[in-house]
């Protein structure tokens, strides 16, 4: 009986432990590769367009690095600006070639969304991010 019961205790504790380890994997303490996989580009009074984020020229990997303060596509870096945390999500903001971009990265899931937005044009971005 003592060994079925340590067996049970073995089997929940070892299914358990991943689960609560991982909800610090997206907090930016470790550095991120996330993969953008549905995108939406929007002009003012017209419907947004739906498409894959290469066919509008956005990147389809970014690597995040917190620590660092920076965020690389496959064609450049680009510096964060902003840095703001809570218990569910880790915000990351800056500027780059004339867009303003937020990323809001869900804490718990990797779940991303971006927005890269000037004052003509907005785009945005969903993801999911996994530790690099």
């Amino acid at each position: 009986m003592k060994r079925a019961l340590k067996v049970i205790v073995c089997t929940v504790a070892c299914t358990l432990l991943p689960a609560l380890g991982s909800a610090a994997d997206f907090d930016g303490s470790t550095p991120l590769l996330c993969a953008t996989f549905d995108a939406h580009s929007c002009d003012p009074g017209e419907t947004c367009e739906r498409a894959l984020p290469s066919e509008i020229g956005l990147p389809q990997f970014l690597r995040v690095d917190v620590a660092k303060k920076t965020i690389q596509g496959s064609s450049r870096s680009t510096p964060i600006q902003l840095i703001d945390k809570n218990a569910t999500q880790l915000l990351l903001q800056g500027t780059e070639m004339g867009y303003a971009w937020t990323i809001a990265l869900d804490s718990t899931s990797g779940a991303l969304t971006a927005t890269l937005s000037n004052r003509e044009h907005v785009y945005v971005l969903f993801g999911a991010c996994t530790q690099k």
